[in-house]
């Protein structure tokens, strides 16, 4: 896996570097400084699989680059990598077609998991976003918990407040086609155009995608979604209760 990260911080570079390399043997990571230079790193090798996006670089303004590089790499996913974490930061993201958006205060596992789901296909958010654990650390704190030992998990209590699963939702299979390429950040004309409808017809599959989820935005939609996803994950990972 080819991975590009996009961080005006060269500590912050270094330590993401030496984190997302403990993804495996296969992991390879470039490092880019600035937003010129992941323009001339992207222009000279445009095979890659991942980018991870800093919102704050001196020469460009990170979501202006996110919109940049989702137009001119559609397929290529991008994760925000922020000391944000703002709900207006995660939502604009998300909105404007970054894949996953994780606060640099998250742990190594955090960081981990919202990779693999992205990899894969999903879309991540904090879990704080989605009522999974505390807000942000005291004040004062500023060391990115990317750069400290992996934190405690989320308690099985939290879980058990989960949503409907997606299975559960009962979308019918065009709709699932539909709620995929919406989770990709596309609009409804190229909807229209990869499912070979009408935009009318994808008008009011979405339509019915945002009844069967319960939610009144596109936003509201990814977001509900992702908290399906990593519920589930998480959930996975829980041990079991104890019998008595």
């Amino acid at each position: 896996m080819k991975v590009l990260l996009v961080d005006d911080h060269p500590l912050i570079l270094s330590a993401l570097q030496t984190v997302i390399k403990g993804l495996g043997d296969d992991v390879s990571v470039l490092g880019a400084g600035s937003a010129a230079e992941a323009r001339a790193a992207l222009q000279q090798d445009s095979n890659y699989d991942l980018v991870l996006l800093d919102l704050a670089l001196g020469d460009a303004d990170g979501f202006d680059l996110l919109v940049e590089l989702r137009a001119a790499y559609p397929a290529l996913p991008v994760v925000v990598v922020s000391a944000s974490d703002r709900t207006s930061d995660v939502i604009r993201a998300i909105d404007l077609g970054a894949m996953g958006f994780v606060p640099k205060r998250s742990s190594n596992d955090q960081l981990f998991d919202a990779l693999r789901m992205v990899m894969s296909g999903g879309l991540y958010v904090p879990p704080m976003m989605l009522g999974l654990e505390p807000g942000p650390t005291q004040e004062g704190d500023t060391v990115p918990d990317v750069m400290r030992p992996v934190g405690a998990q989320a308690s099985q209590a939290e879980f058990q407040k989960a949503p409907l699963s997606l299975e559960a939702v009962g979308l019918t299979p065009r709709q699932s086609d539909v709620l995929g390429l919406l989770l990709q950040g596309k609009p409804n004309k190229l909807i229209a155009r990869e499912l070979n409808v009408s935009v009318e017809t994808v008008t009011d599959h979405v339509a019915a995608v945002l009844r069967a989820l319960n939610v009144s935005s596109r936003t509201q939609a990814v977001l509900a979604v992702s908290q399906m996803q990593q519920q589930a994950a998480q959930s996975v990972r829980l041990p079991s209760k104890p019998t008595e």
